[in-house]
C-alpha cells in the first residue's frame, strides 16, 4: 500500500478554548490489544462492531499507543481527531534489553546521533500530518545516555515546533535522572529535568493524593502540562479505574492537573460486546463533570450522527457567524404524533449582536426560534429543494434562514411542543437525521470539477468461473488518483461502469449503463481491490470507466458533468507468438 494513503488530510479544526489555554486538559491514550486492529484499514473493514470513540468534545489530546518502537497513528484516527479539534500523538517506545541497546546506540554518542533520530521523528509526524510524540523509555540507561536524554528532548521539541503547527512532545514517567528505570508516580526532583525539556509530563498510575499535593510545588505555573495517569483497567494500587475512574478524576481536578486516561477501551475489551454503547456512554457519563469540553468554531457545521460503523451508512460551541446563515434539520417522528418539532439557537454578543428573520422567545433571552423557509431562494434550491417536504421513510426536512450582525452562535436546540391549546401528555419518539449550519455565501460559490483522474498500480488476475460455460471474467486491482480541493467536501462516491467492446458486462444489450457504487473516499485517492470485470473477447477491447462524484458538506447532488472520470481499456494478450 502506498504511504500516501496513510497521510492525514483533515486539517485540525479551529477550537475554543485553544489547546494552549491554561485550563486542565484531558489526554486519551488508546492502547488496545497491541494496536493496529480494524483501525488499520483505510477504506473500511469487514467488522461490523469494532471499537469506536465518539466523545471527542471531552478530550484534548489523543495518543495512539502500541509496543512497536515507532507507532504512527492510523490515518482514520488522525482525521477524526483533527475534525473535532483534538491533537494526535504517536508513540516512541523502547523496552527490555533490545530497547536498552537501541538507546545506547543513539544517545550515548555525540549529538549527531540523537539529533538524527529526532529529525526522523519530526519528518514522520510532518509527512503523516499528526501532531507529535509521547516518549516512553522503559529500560535503564547508562550515565552517558541519560545525560544526553534532556538534550534529545529539547532538540526534538524545538524542531517539532518549527515544522508542525501546535506540535507536542510529552515524556512518560519511567526513567529517572540517574538512568534507572524507576517509576515515580509523580513529578519530582528525580525526573524534573525531562519535564523541563519538553511540553509535558505523563505520570505513572499508582499515585495517591499526597503525590498530587507534592507536585504542586514542582509544577509551578505549568500545572496543566502535568498529565496524571489513570489506568482504566485498574491494575496495581490505583485510586479508581473501570467504572470508578471518576474517583481518580475527582482528585486530579481538585488539584488543578491535567488527566491522562490510559486504555478506556476497557469497556470494549472486557465487557460484553453487545452492550458496548451502553457501557461506553455509562463510562463517559460518570466522568462528565470532570471533563472540560471544547467546541469547534468554524462553518459549515454538518452532522448526520453517523459513527462510521455498522452494517449500513446513515444519510441523515461558540462560532463567529457570517451575516447570513442557513440551517437545516432532518427528523422523523415514529408513529402518529401531533408533537411540533422546531430548531432553536442561542447567540452571544461579539460586539452588538443583532438578529433578524427570527423570533426571539422573550425580550431578554439570547435564545431564538427561526422561521422555517417554505420556498428557498432559487440559487439555493439544490441544497434545500426538499424544505418542508416529507422525504422517503417518513423523514422531514426543515430549512431556516437567519440574518445576523456581530454575533456568536453558541448552541443549537431541537424543541418539542404540544399542539396549540393542548394540555395532554403525549409519549413520542423523534429521530434526528441531520443538522446543518451553512454560510449562505458558500452555497452560492460554484464547485470546481474533479480534475486529472488517473489509474495506476494496475493488477489483473483470472477470476474463478462461477459455473461451467459462464463468460470468462477477470479481477482488477488499481489505484485512482484525482485533483480536488478537500475543504468543501464531505467525501467522494466512487462509481464504475464496466463492460466490453461487445456489449454490457452481463451480456445484455449495449447502451447507457447505470454506474455501480464501489465505495467512499475521504481523500483524493481510492484503492480498488478484486473488481470483477468481463474478459475481453478475441481481437476486442474491454473497457472499465471509473467516476468520482464529489459530495459537498451541504449534501446536495453534484451534476454528473462535474464528476471526474477515467477509462481503462484492456485486451487479452496475443497467444500466437506475433508481436
Amino acid at each position: 500500500m502506498e504511504d500516501s494513503f496513510n497521510v492525514a488530510l483533515e486539517p485540525s479544526e479551529c477550537r475554543q478554548p485553544p489547546l494552549s489555554s491554561e485550563r486542565p486538559r484531558t489526554l486519551l491514550c488508546h492502547d488496545m490489544m497491541g494496536g493496529y486492529l480494524d483501525d488499520k484499514f483505510i477504506q473500511g473493514a469487514a467488522a461490523h462492531n469494532p471499537y469506536c470513540f465518539y466523545h471527542w468534545q471531552s478530550i484534548d489530546i489523543f495518543v495512539y499507543f502500541s509496543h512497536h518502537t515507532v507507532t504512527i497513528p492510523p490515518v482514520g484516527w488522525t482525521n477524526a481527531a483533527h475534525r473535532h479539534g483534538v491533537c494526535v500523538l504517536g508513540t516512541f517506545i523502547t523496552e527490555w534489553k533490545e530497547g536498552g541497546r537501541l538507546c545506547e546506540a543513539f544517545l550515548a554518542g555525540d549529538e549527531r546521533s540523537y539529533q538524527s533520530v529526532a529529525d526522523q521523528l519530526v519528518l514522520i509526524a510532518q509527512f503523516f500530518r499528526f501532531d507529535g510524540w509521547l516518549i516512553n523509555i522503559e529500560n535503564s540507561l547508562s550515565l552517558a545516555a541519560v545525560g544526553n536524554m534532556p538534550h534529545f528532548l529539547r532538540y526534538l521539541t524545538a524542531r517539532l515546533h518549527e515544522q508542525v503547527p501546535r506540535g507536542l512532545v510529552l515524556w512518560y514517567d519511567s526513567v529517572v535522572s540517574s538512568g534507572q528505570l524507576k517509576w515515580q508516580d509523580e513529578l519530582n526532583q528525580h525526573n524534573r529535568v525531562f519535564f523541563d525539556s519538553c511540553d509535558g509530563f505523563f505520570t505513572n498510575y499508582n499515585w495517591r493524593e499526597e503525590h498530587l499535593e507534592r507536585m504542586l510545588g514542582q509544577a509551578g505555573q505549568r500545572r496543566a502540562d502535568v498529565y496524571v495517569g489513570v489506568d482504566v483497567f485498574a491494575r496495581g494500587k490505583v485510586v479508581g479505574g473501570q467504572f470508578d475512574t471518576y474517583k481518580s478524576l475527582e482528585l486530579i481536578r481538585k488539584h488543578g492537573f491535567s488527566a491522562a486516561l490510559f486504555a478506556p477501551g476497557w469497556v470494549y475489551e472486557c465487557l460484553e460486546k453487545k452492550d458496548f454503547f451502553q457501557n461506553q456512554d455509562k463510562f463517559w457519563a460518570l466522568l462528565e463533570r470532570y471533563l472540560p469540553t471544547h467546541s469547534i468554531c468554524s462553518l459549515p457545521f454538518v452532522t448526520s450522527f453517523c459513527l462510521g460503523m455498522g452494517t449500513r451508512r446513515v444519510r441523515y460551541g461558540q462560532v463567529p457567524v457570517p451575516p447570513q446563515i442557513f440551517l437545516s434539520l432532518v427528523y422523523k417522528l415514529e408513529g402518529a404524533s401531533n408533537v411540533g418539532v422546531a430548531l432553536e439557537l442561542t447567540t452571544g454578543d461579539a460586539g452588538s449582536c443583532h438578529v433578524s428573520s427570527i423570533s426571539t422567545l422573550n425580550e431578554t433571552s439570547s435564545r431564538h426560534s427561526p422561521r422555517p423557509l417554505r420556498v428557498p431562494p432559487t440559487k439555493l434550491a439544490r441544497w434545500v429543494h426538499r424544505c418542508s417536504q416529507q422525504l422517503r421513510g417518513g423523514w422531514v426536512q426543515r430549512c431556516y434562514k437567519v440574518n445576523l450582525h456581530d454575533c456568536l452562535l453558541r448552541d443549537l436546540f431541537v424543541s418539542f411542543a404540544r399542539p396549540p391549546g393542548s394540555r395532554e401528555e403525549e409519549s413520542f419518539v423523534c429521530r434526528l437525521g441531520e443538522v446543518q449550519v451553512v454560510d449562505a455565501k458558500s452555497l452560492l460559490a460554484p464547485l470546481p470539477r474533479v480534475q486529472a483522474v488517473t489509474v495506476s498500480h494496475v493488477r489483473w488476475q483470472r477470476a474463478t468461473p462461477e459455473e461451467e460455460g459462464s463468460p470468462a471474467r477477470l479481477r482488477l486491482g488499481c489505484t485512482l488518483h484525482w485533483s480536488y480541493l478537500l475543504s468543501p467536501i464531505r467525501c467522494f462516491r466512487i462509481h464504475c461502469c464496466a463492460g466490453t467492446g461487445g456489449g454490457a458486462l452481463g451480456g445484455g444489450p449495449s447502451g447507457p449503463e447505470q454506474p455501480a457504487l464501489l465505495g467512499l473516499a475521504f481523500v483524493n485517492q481510492y484503492r480498488i481491490v478484486d473488481l470483477v470485470v468481463a474478459a475481453a473477447g478475441p481481437g476486442g477491447d474491454g473497457r472499465v470507466e471509473f467516476l468520482v462524484e464529489p459530495v459537498p458538506k451541504e449534501g446536495f447532488l453534484v451534476p454528473r458533468v462535474e464528476w471526474g472520470r477515467a477509462a481503462l481499456l484492456y485486451s487479452m494478450p496475443r497467444t500466437d507468438g506475433a508481436l
